[in-house]
């Protein structure tokens, strides 16, 4: 796939792994639409970087864990660029603590942003995508949706989630020519992980062979080598950026 010219969307980019993932697919020529729902000023903020830069960029302040929602993104995107070539989904949440310390709002939150958004956003992008016989899905998942993380429980149960649904949309769009894979994060340098005490960072740095945490350019340099040409061959991939653990 020659990117030039190109529109991804990337879910959940205001900051973070999506905000790199952006910044790489807007160098390599795409028309690039981020997202987010939870702060607004954080998402203008990386418009206005991602213009300085020569990027041609929409914003859409929209929570992608409704359909509806969805629906009305898509619309806004095909008024300004067109179809969604390539789709980046990257909105999530996590939640530490114990699940039986958990309501159900909140685990079925997590649900709804980390996997229901990516279903979302995949059902309105592919009929275009099937249509045209070419596409690119990347799945921003966690080491833990195939590990499993104590303390991490629904958070490692939706990216599980995540990781079968990359594996058989791969399985049920390959013969249109459509890619779908995911990449299984380990601990990533982002605000997510700033909850965490220096000597708990450091510990967790130490669980992986580099002993230290992934970037978010790391993260989005394989995003971009999933959509790319050299990636033709590939699809229906989990690949694990952890680092080594």
């Amino acid at each position: 796939m020659n990117l030039q010219g190109k529109t991804v969307l990337i879910t959940g980019s205001s900051r973070g792994i999506g905000k790199s993932i952006a910044q790489a697919f807007g160098h390599a020529g795409c028309n690039v639409v981020i997202n987010g729902s939870k702060d607004q000023e954080a998402l203008t903020q990386t418009k206005l970087l991602l213009e300085s830069e020569g990027i041609s960029v929409l914003d859409v302040f929209i929570d992608v864990s409704s359909y509806e929602n969805c629906q009305s993104l898509f619309h806004t995107i095909a008024d300004v660029f067109g179809c969604v070539d390539i789709l980046v989904n990257n909105a999530g949440i996590s939640y530490i603590g114990l699940f039986s310390h958990m309501n159900p709002t909140e685990y079925k939150q997590l649900l709804e942003v980390n996997t229901l958004s990516a279903f979302h956003c995949t059902h309105l992008a592919i009929p275009t995508m099937i249509h045209k016989k070419s596409g690119c899905i990347i799945n921003i998942s966690s080491i833990w949706g195939e590990l499993g993380a104590s303390c991490e429980v629904v958070y490692s149960a939706t990216k599980g989630a995540l990781n079968s649904f990359t594996k058989a949309m791969a399985k049920e769009l390959g013969p249109s020519n459509v890619r779908v894979n995911a990449i299984a994060c380990g601990v990533i340098d982002t605000q997510m992980n700033h909850c965490f005490t220096e000597e708990e960072k450091q510990s967790l740095a130490e669980e992986n062979s580099l002993m230290r945490f992934g970037t978010t350019k790391e993260v989005a340099d394989l995003a971009l080598f999933l959509a790319s040409e050299n990636a033709s061959f590939l699809t229906g991939q989990v690949i694990t950026l952890d680092g080594g653990i």
